[in-house]
């Protein structure tokens, strides 16, 4: 069994620490394969609609490192996005990998994925922004059939705010296990 684990963040801080604590977690499913693909360190170029992939078997026009990661998405059997709340939504980097879904948008539908979505903001949990970025996740994962296991938020103002927190540091590593 395989997990890709998708970092939105551009910085070492909250979404690093929270992927850290779920991987604690995933590390006790027995021969289940962990990646994570930091979205910064990639090279994904926003996808302009010339529709290449869709006569191309899911190949991306752009020689950039498009082709791998969606390979990776297609292989996992687990997913999980994280992302801090960028303007009420995922970064941009993470956004540009979700936009190139639409290169398997037919394969993908016909694969059973589990979802995890772990978001952390500023704000005070309540707010719009925490609802907006989970109703998107749970679009997509309707069009594509895919289970949206669960999807936390978290509130963290600064970098290391949430490595404190032993309550969600706790609840990330039992998700993980969870899978």
């Amino acid at each position: 069994m395989k997990a890709v684990l998708l970092n939105g963040s551009p910085r070492k801080g909250n979404t690093v620490s929270a992927l850290e604590a779920l991987k604690k977690g995933m590390a006790s499913i027995a021969d289940l394969e962990i990646r994570q693909i930091d979205a910064e360190e990639v090279s994904v170029c926003p996808c302009i609609a010339c529709d290449h992939c869709k006569e191309n078997d899911g190949t991306c026009v752009f020689d950039d490192d498009t082709n791998e990661v969606i390979g990776a998405v297609a292989e996992a059997d687990i997913l999980v996005f994280a992302t801090p709340v960028y303007w009420w939504g995922v970064t941009a980097q993470l956004k540009a990998i979700i936009d190139k879904f639409y290169s398997r948008s037919e394969q993908f539908a016909e694969m059973s994925k589990k979802v995890g979505l772990i978001v952390i903001g500023e704000a005070e949990q309540g707010d719009p922004q925490y609802e907006i970025i989970s109703k998107q996740f749970e679009c997509i994962c309707n069009y594509l059939g895919w289970e949206l296991t669960f999807s936390k938020t978290y509130t963290a103002a600064d970098p290391g705010d949430l490595a404190k927190s032993d309550a969600a540091m706790k609840e990330l590593q039992q998700l993980g296990e969870a899978f």
